[in-house]
């Protein structure tokens, strides 16, 4: 479904260049939970960026799908797009608009029928499990319930890949686990593929198939979780056993 092949990127900052992304190269397949997982400012964001070209690469190609993201011009971009969707830690939600507002936002940029456009809404509310909220605003919800309407924003369109850029980092452990859970339910009824960003390896174990350890802007070790977790080859991958319950008292627990 996804193929990322000897991809580069740098940023020039006043101190000089750093490089965020260094030949990465990896495989995902149709259908996956796939966790990439790294400290701060290890490149994972980066790299989840470059996936719909929010960021653009140096170098390298990404392939989702028939369709070639890199090489593409940025008309062709605006329509790749709408086959991945993305779901961010801090919920980019548009305070002036209510639930109904937001999941139709999208919808109204892609032309959407406007007679179709309620049932859409409707219909995904329901999915995230929030049926009673539509005209309720951003302010009036939870954290949870934030996340369920950027998680229902990005299926808008129908994508066949949905991005989640440390989705849960900012909830507390129990919503954390009614996201994860939310995600693997869209993901066996949706047959989306998702590709996770986190750096609590918690979250990795209990929602992810596969799964890349990205370290300084390299993809250091790859394999199944359970490989990962049983047999970790490098010390970035043991040390998440134990760092992990430092960054979120209780998720262990929970999860």
């Amino acid at each position: 479904m996804i193929s990322i092949s000897a991809l580069n990127k740098t940023f020039v900052t006043s101190s000089g260049s750093v490089t965020a992304l260094k030949d990465i190269n990896l495989e995902i397949n149709k259908g996956d939970i796939f966790g990439i997982i790294g400290f701060s400012g290890a490149g994972k964001s980066t790299l989840i960026r470059c996936l719909n070209r929010l960021e653009e690469p140096d170098s390298g190609s990404i392939r989702v799908g028939e369709q070639e993201i890199t090489s593409i011009s940025v008309s062709q971009l605006r329509t790749a797009r709408k086959k991945i969707g993305m779901i961010f830690q801090h919920f980019n939600l548009l305070d002036s608009r209510t639930v109904y507002g937001n999941i139709s936002f999208p919808l109204e940029i892609a032309n959407y029928p406007k007679d179709q456009i309620r049932s859409r809404v409707e219909e995904l509310l329901d999915l995230v499990g929030l049926g009673d909220k539509l005209l309720a605003y951003p302010s009036q919800l939870s954290g949870g319930q934030k996340q369920r309407v950027g998680i229902a924003r990005a299926l808008a369109n129908n994508p066949d890949v949905l991005l989640s850029d440390e989705a849960t980092s900012s909830l507390d452990p129990r919503t954390t686990l009614s996201i994860l859970d939310l995600l693997r339910d869209i993901n066996h009824k949706l047959k989306l593929t998702i590709i996770l960003i986190t750096h609590e390896m918690d979250v990795l174990k209990y929602l992810c198939h596969n799964a890349a350890i990205i370290d300084a802007g390299e993809i250091i070790e790859t394999g199944t979780v359970v490989e990962l977790c049983t047999n970790p080859s490098k010390d970035v991958t043991r040390l998440f056993f134990g760092f992990n319950r430092q960054t979120q008292p209780g998720m262990a627990e929970a999860l």
